[in-house]
């Protein structure tokens, strides 16, 4: 098996934070190639990410809508994603102690559209970046990542994390020097990234505050994420047996169907363990207990 192989069937394989990690380093690895191809060929292949970064102008982002998703994926400096990476990493790991893959991935995305949205607000209310609407673009994770950072922090303030010079440090006090930092800088070179940071960590901080009341927000998202998952599979013949014991096709759910189905079980079962890991068994009610020992005998 070569490494390509290898790399494929770790992809296949691996939770969310590893998909995730995959698909910003080769999104990284790709555009790098294509900028070296182009660069040989005596063109600038720069004005590549301005296709993919969001833009702080409102008619442009209407007229590139797919930048807010594109964005979050965007490095083009190795330092850059690299500090990124290693925290989405280290975060994700604590994330995923105490939640699961599928909210993993739509914090990531709810935290990036958050930070795309303060951004993009922040530059067309504040006259402070009038001057600067029309030509600064918004690319990187760390929206997103603040988001996940935000949320592992809260649910695990106590816990220490070792950092280098530093020793132990407790979560909560890592989550308040980012935000810190990140508020002190909204009006530095970098005033667009740090706004973006704010408007993740504020992601993160609705996520825990609304799952503690029972309601989690990235459903939503990931049921977006399952419609468009299920549109592309194939459909399958199932064969179904009757009484008489024959066997005969049966066409009336299609197999996307049956996966949304499926997937929407798997959502109700996720929030019914996730308000027994908040509230105790007892506060279910009769139909969520029932739910709960049905999906048992599976």
């Amino acid at each position: 098996m070569n490494i390509l192989d290898q790399l494929k069937q770790a992809f296949r394989k691996g939770d969310s934070l590893t998909r995730l990690i995959f698909i910003n380093a080769g999104v990284y690895l790709v555009l790098q190639i294509a900028v070296i191809v182009l660069r040989l060929f005596n063109v600038d292949g720069d004005f590549i990410s301005a296709y993919l970064a969001v833009p702080a102008s409102i008619t442009d982002v209407l007229a590139m809508p797919w930048t807010l998703i594109t964005y979050m994926f965007l490095h083009m400096q190795f330092f850059h994603i690299l500090f990124n990476l290693l925290t989405l990493y280290w975060f994700g790991k604590i994330f995923l102690m105490y939640f699961n893959s599928r909210q993993l991935t739509g914090l990531y995305l709810i935290g990036g559209l958050a930070g795309a949205l303060f951004y993009i607000l922040s530059f067309n209310i504040f006259p402070y970046f009038e001057p600067y609407v029309g030509s600064t673009v918004l690319m990187g994770a760390s929206a997103s990542i603040l988001a996940i950072v935000l949320a592992a922090a809260l649910q695990a303030p106590n816990m220490e994390m070792r950092l280098l010079f530093l020793g132990n440090v407790k979560l909560k006090y890592i989550a308040i020097l980012f935000v810190l930092i990140s508020f002190f800088g909204i009006t530095s070179n970098n005033a667009g990234g740090e706004i973006a940071h704010l408007g993740g960590a504020l992601a993160g901080y609705i996520f825990i505050v609304s799952l503690r009341r029972g309601k989690d927000i990235t459903r939503w998202i990931n049921a977006i994420i399952d419609f468009f998952v299920n549109l592309f599979k194939p459909r399958k013949l199932r064969v179904k047996v009757n009484k008489s014991g024959k066997s005969r096709t049966n066409t009336k759910m299609s197999d996307a169907e049956f996966n949304m189905n499926k997937a929407r079980r798997m959502e109700e079962i996720d929030r019914i363990l996730d308000k027994i890991k908040t509230s105790g068994y007892e506060s279910l009610t009769a139909d969520e207990k029932k739910k709960l020992f049905d999906q048992g005998k599976n």
